[in-house]
């Protein structure tokens, strides 16, 4: 039941997961964050790096451990949330719908970035990052580094306010090397010549 609650977009795990290009900030490493420790601690995360390094997967293979382990998670995309909000605010809504992310011990946004966000739904999805913040843990997946977040929301104040609440407790990690999609389409692309 938590699992089909999560909405995860596909089934990810550990298993085989390469962490040789992920770079993790200085005393953390690979096995504190498969402890899920950083869940108890409302700490989030900020996942960086261009398309197809292994973001989501990694995202997805965290909150699949989690709810194995009981926790409750959401996944959402940040269009996805965006749309959400504002139409749950233009129905009168918005209230059950913060009430139920609420009930959360981690919120996974990914995508944030790919997809400009009018500065009303900016607006909510701040209210969501201020409501985490320092209750529930967040993974931002994200190709967009901090200094254009203003450019995202439409808002450099808000921006600004949105990265204070999450790099306080949070950490970055950046992803390099390859496109993993853009490889396999290679080997592909080989094998059929």
């Amino acid at each position: 039941m938590q699992y089909r609650r999560a909405k995860f977009p596909q089934v990810k795990s550990f298993d085989g997961y390469d962490f040789s290009q992920v770079a993790f900030p200085d005393g953390y490493g690979v096995d504190d964050l498969k402890s899920l420790s950083f869940v108890d601690a409302a700490q989030d995360f900020v996942f960086h790096g261009q398309t197809g390094r292994g973001k989501t997967h990694l995202a997805i293979a965290i909150g699949s451990a989690c709810v194995m382990a009981g926790k409750a998670v959401r996944f959402y995309t940040a269009a996805e949330l965006a749309l959400s909000l504002a139409k749950a605010k233009r129905e009168h809504r918005l209230e059950a719908v913060m009430k139920d992310i609420d009930r959360n011990d981690l919120v996974i946004l990914d995508e944030f970035g790919y997809v400009p966000i009018d500065v009303e739904s900016a607006r909510l999805l701040f209210q969501v990052v201020s409501g985490c913040y320092e209750r529930r843990s967040m993974i931002f997946t994200t190709n967009i580094e901090f200094s254009k977040w203003g450019t995202i929301l439409g808002d450099d104040k808000l921006a600004a306010a949105m990265i204070d609440r999450i790099v306080h407790h949070g950490r970055l990690i950046e992803f390099g090397g390859s496109s993993h999609r853009m490889d396999a389409a290679l080997m592909l692309g080989k094998a059929n010549v």
